[in-house]
């Protein structure tokens, strides 16, 4: 077993129970792990036999795009799309941040944290 992750993922999105947030939009983080048999592809250097990173980044970012009001739902979009994708992985974490949330304090960010299976 090995872990595939990419880190630090930086979208603008729309997502918040704020009206502003709605509107302006923010700066968001997402850090993405995934808990996977690497030995084939550690034999073959054959990127069939391992997790496409593209593909990953490709759900995390259609997902961002997608206006939710909670970090949970947007969390959970990216966890089950990543499961039908690769449903031979059976554990991932997403951990999605929102920098500086209007929350009336200097908060450096907020984050929600997921794993699989749901």
């Amino acid at each position: 077993m090995g872990k595939v992750e990419l880190c630090g993922m930086r979208f603008f999105a729309h997502h918040g129970c704020f009206s502003e947030e709605k509107t302006i939009g923010n700066y968001f983080t997402v850090d993405f792990s995934a808990m996977t048999d690497m030995r084939a592809a550690s034999e073959s250097d054959n990127l069939d036999d391992a997790l496409n990173y593209q593909k990953i980044y490709d759900i995390v970012k259609e997902e961002m795009a997608v206006p939710s009001n909670l970090l949970e739902h947007v969390a959970g979009r990216i966890l089950r799309r990543f499961s039908q994708a690769f449903p031979d992985v059976s554990g991932a974490t997403v951990s999605i941040s929102k920098l500086n949330p209007p929350l009336g304090g200097e908060v450096a960010a907020s984050r929600v944290t997921m794993s699989l299976p749901l």
